[in-house]
């Protein structure tokens, strides 16, 4: 069940498509599966490429010997790092600027493996079965290293270091400039904290800590690709980013970035964990060699071994508050275990940890640290769920302690329009306060409970993103349209471009045919990523509309020998100016004049979005708990937030939803198991337990819609929010089912009965 909450403000304008929920345009194709995903594309004469991984978290590389490979009957390449050129050039990703250096060495190791499925030779061959023989007698030779496996001995003086160049970017004054663990620190800090706990009349301080988690997309990373004999290359792959698949293999590869064309295939979940490369620089390597276009998939097991998790954390929480629940002063010293390479993860969490709260006095400082494990990647509002959790759950306990509904606690401390976020500008209209009253008044939160369930809530906050966005809108001489974007999509957003158009041209959805381009047939644009692609690639959609819109009057006008400003456009049509006998022209009529009056239609947009406007969400979750056993279970579970506008109503349910199960997955039993050496012991979905349908109650959502003033429908991004509440939500209901607080997530049930125990 979901409810749509009347606006604070009226929106700008009223809607005649925007808001609806029409048919997906790409829904037959993929319920009847012709829809082609990334491992579906074949070329002719493509060959089968696999990858041979290090059997070590940490090792130097003495020797590799392919001779025995290539004698193999069908083989026609193999690589090693030596094909991969070390370029520590910045290339956007996304999610940021992302070091080459890194990407390529994740991509395919130079000296050292440095996590358990560290890539460190590829082969290519007539088939599959061939490839893979191939690449079991290619020999490495190995000095095995102490693997680094947690955040503690990361940091410990004399730790094995992982790179010996790297120094910390942004260190505290006076820290070793010696070789280093700890690849980057950031701050943000405000007033004064010892005047601010001196203030407090109750303070409360906590360790709380995290797991790797991944993002658990169902289709697996597959790309095909073919280096041409004139150096031109093709990449067909699954990806959240076709133009930074480009940019990455370009500058991995020592290319010319105008010699590799991208084709994104349709993507069977990302999450932000497709917005990198693993495969398609190797693929293009041994095309080259090769002479052949090749084909690479992984398997479920390399995914998760091998591919980018979220960061883990260990985050050391103090705050002070007012016996009438005023937060005084906060401090949060947070670390990121971000894997074998340097993670982005630490910006976001300093971002984001008390974003939602008025706190006059605080000092937040993350860091990104380094350990025998995979690269991280992003997932969703990557950093955001571990940041907040702390700081919602010190919350929950002070609302305990002080007898306050934890709602009432929130309200008196939400940040509103006109506060400074911690990381500096000044918040425009936004919906934290309508969230916690939707909250409120919802009755779920006033419901019944029964005996060992236990409610909490929690917030969730992210300040999403803008950055390019391109966009194509051509009009068809029957008056229909199509609309081309560089964003694969992830989360409907065909379906919301489409919406646009149509708004704006005023013809049905179902005449506006939406479609995902390749980096040859459309502008550069952005990632599909940080809660950006209906904000900003709408926004450019809306305005090749608006410049379809203009053309039509200027035809208009030119038929009826009048100046184009004096024509005007509304309800689907070009009216002439006041007083004239002319009777106004449709879209379908000027449409379907245009090769006599000038030619093909074509409306093109290209811009770099203004930062979008920040998102809030609160979640509700009833938690039912044995007590014997430690099991625990889901109840009820209520998602709330504010989208700005919600362009299709359906896929913003879906995206709380969808967000809301990952995050109690992520609460209640995901985590990354590593043993001793550093091999990840559940590498599989049997052992790696995600949420099923049959775990989950029906998740409800109300939509809030507080506009956003800097997009023109109002359209905030809500992709990334979702994920972030349940965390808090899930572990303040254990506390209040069973009395015990947990600082330590997943509240698996060994965890659960151990506190209870101790209890």
């Amino acid at each position: 069940m979901s409810a749509l909450l009347k606006p604070r403000a009226e929106p700008r304008r009223d809607f005649k498509y925007v808001g609806k929920r029409p048919v997906r345009h790409d829904g037959p194709d993929k319920v009847t599966g012709r829809a082609n995903y990334g491992a579906d594309f074949t070329l002719p004469g493509m060959i089968h490429g696999v990858v041979v991984r290090s059997p070590f978290a940490h090792a130097r590389i003495l020797s590799i010997d392919t001779r025995e490979a290539e004698a193999m009957p069908g083989v026609k390449a193999v690589i090693t790092g030596k094909d991969i050129i070390e370029n520590r050039a910045q290339v956007s990703m996304g999610e940021g600027s992302g070091d080459m250096h890194d990407v390529g060495e994740n991509c395919l190791a130079h000296g050292k493996t440095l996590y358990h499925g560290h890539v460190v030779a590829a082969v290519a061959a007539m088939t599959l079965a061939q490839a893979q023989a191939a690449a079991r007698l290619i020999k490495v030779q190995y000095e095995k290293l102490t693997p680094v496996l947690d955040i503690e001995s990361a940091i410990a003086p004399g730790a094995p270091i992982l790179h010996d160049h790297l120094r910390t970017e942004g260190r505290a004054a006076g820290a070793p400039d010696g070789p280093t663990n700890i690849a980057a620190r950031a701050v943000l800090e405000r007033g004064s904290l010892e005047q601010g706990f001196a203030a407090a009349d109750l303070v409360i301080e906590r360790e709380f800590r995290t797991r790797m988690v991944h993002q658990g997309y169902i289709e697996p990373h597959a790309c095909v690709a073919r280096y041409s004999p004139d150096g031109q290359v093709f990449i067909w792959c699954s990806t959240q980013g076709p133009f930074q698949v480009r940019g990455a293999c370009a500058a991995v590869l020592g290319m010319d970035l105008g010699r590799i064309k991208v084709v994104p295939s349709e993507i069977g979940g990302g999450f932000g964990g497709k917005t990198t490369i693993y495969l398609e620089p190797l693929a293009v390597a041994l095309s080259r060699k090769a002479s052949l276009p090749v084909k690479m998939v992984m398997t479920r097991e390399e995914v998760l071994r091998a591919t980018g998790p979220t960061p883990g954390s260990r985050t050391r929480v103090k705050m002070g508050m007012k016996k009438d629940g005023r937060l005084t002063a906060a401090s949060v010293t947070m670390h990121c275990d971000s894997g074998a390479f340097a993670g982005l993860a630490h910006r976001s969490t300093a971002m984001c940890c008390l974003s939602a709260y008025r706190i006059p006095n605080f000092f937040i400082e993350s860091h990104s640290v380094l350990t025998n494990k995979p690269k991280v990647a992003a997932y969703r509002a990557p950093g955001a769920p571990m940041a907040m959790f702390p700081v919602e759950s010190l919350l929950d306990e002070f609302a305990q302690k002080l007898g306050m509904d934890p709602i009432d606690l929130r309200l008196l401390n939400a940040m509103e329009e006109g506060d400074a976020a911690p990381y500096g500008p000044k918040y425009g209209p936004i919906g934290f306060r309508e969230t916690l009253l939707a909250a409120k008044g919802h009755p779920h939160w006033s419901a019944p409970l029964k005996p060992n369930q236990g409610r909490g809530v929690a917030a969730g906050f992210w300040f999403n993103a803008g950055l390019n966005s391109s966009a194509v809108v051509t009009l068809d001489a029957d008056g229909s349209a199509a609309v081309v974007t560089g964003n694969p999509d992830i989360g409907g957003t065909r379906a919301a471009q489409a919406q646009m158009v149509a708004e704006e041209l005023d013809i049905p959805v179902e005449r506006v045919r939406p479609s995902v381009g390749d980096t040859d047939s459309v502008g550069y644009t952005d990632v599909t990523g940080g809660s950006r692609v209906c904000f900003a690639t709408g926004m450019a959609v809306i305005q090749a509309a608006e410049d379809v819109r203009r053309q039509l009057c200027a035809r208009a006008a030119k038929i009826w020998n009048v100046e184009a400003e004096a024509v005007t456009w509304s309800e689907g049509a070009a009216h002439p100016p006041a007083g004239s006998d002319k009777k106004p022209l449709t879209l379908k009529e000027l449409a379907a004049q245009m090769a006599r009056t000038g030619g093909p239609i074509i409306g093109r947009a290209s811009l770099s979005a203004p930062a979008a406007g920040p998102a809030f969400a609160v979640n509700i979750c009833d938690l039912e708990v044995d007590k014997e056993t430690g099991v625990s279970r889901v109840v009820r579970y209520t998602a709330i937030q504010d989208a700005g506008k919600a362009v299709h109503p359906s896929y913003v349910e879906g995206q709380m939803q969808g967000g809301a199960a990952q995050g109690i997955g992520w609460a209640l039993n995901e985590e990354y198991r590593f043993d001793a050496e550093g091999k990840m012991e559940n590498a599989s979905f049997l052992d790696y337990r995600m949420p099923v349908a049959s775990d989950l109650p029906m998740i409800d959502t109300v939509i809030v819609e507080v506009p956003n003033p800097t997009h023109p429908y109002g359209v905030r991004g809500v992709g990334e929010v979702p994920i972030v509440p349940p965390l808090g939500a899930v572990a303040n209901a254990m506390a209040r089912a069973i009395g015990v607080r947990f600082t330590e997530l997943p509240l698996s049930p060994m965890r659960v009965l151990e506190g209870l125990n101790q209890g």
